[in-house]
């Protein structure tokens, strides 16, 4: 078991059931893990196996059936939507395959997005913060440009830059690179998990590529539910 202290995530015995009646399946069938500051741990498998239900239930988006869900110390299956939502501000950033970024706004202005959300930071130090961020991921001379001005690339360069917007203990990654060429998935990988490791950060990635799961501290294969 790792030092309590440096565990930034933790799950026990976790089920989850999707779907109604005789559709019902049983997704997650009683699965823990942890996940330590600094670490970048990949969650493999085939597609249905559980992984983004699994990820999702990590990331305070659903409830699990059963189980318990722990952020930096701090149960949290069974809080209300209240305290979910101010947990995912604080602890959590997220990347997507699909970057979900306004495209109407400026590569700024999206990442300043969960800064103004948190409302810790003066507007002028959310600036300072985004500009910096921008400049860590290769952007800094395109902060002013808008979502539809920017290629696949950059645009998953951004939302690498706002998952990291609010200093989060807890990267949670669902095939960040899923739409990426070779180039680009390698410098998205290259990022998150070097700034991460900087700010002692625990990455959790879903992929399907192998070659970026073996350049991971842990690989965790899944199967049917389970890790394997």
């Amino acid at each position: 078991m790792a030092d309590a202290h440096s565990i930034a995530i933790r799950c026990t015995n976790l089920h989850r059931h999707l779907g109604q009646g005789d559709n019902r399946v049983h997704v997650l069938k009683g699965v823990s893990f942890e996940a330590k500051r600094g670490d970048v741990y990949a969650i493999v498998g085939p597609s249905g196996c559980g992984k983004s239900t699994l990820l999702y239930l990590l990331g305070l988006l659903d409830q699990p059936d059963g189980g318990e869900v722990w952020i930096d110390g701090q149960q949290m299956s069974n809080s209300d939507d209240l305290a979910r939502t101010a947990a995912r501000g604080q602890h959590i950033g997220f990347v997507f395959q699909f970057h979900f970024l306004m495209m109407e706004f400026t590569a700024l202005e999206n990442v300043m997005m969960p800064m103004r959300k948190l409302n810790k930071l003066t507007p002028p130090q959310m600036t300072e913060r985004a500009r910096m961020l921008l400049t860590s991921v290769g952007l800094g001379d395109k902060t002013h440009r808008l979502g539809t001005q920017l290629s696949g690339g950059e645009q998953q360069r951004v939302a690498v830059a706002r998952a990291l917007a609010n200093q989060p203990s807890i990267i949670l990654a669902d095939e960040p690179t899923g739409n990426l060429d070779v180039k680009n998935s390698a410098m998205v990988f290259d990022l998150l998990t070097s700034l991460a490791k900087e700010n002692g950060q625990a990455v959790v990635l879903v992929t399907h590529n192998p070659e970026i799961a073996n350049r991971c501290d842990s690989v965790r294969p899944m199967r049917d539910g389970l890790f394997v």
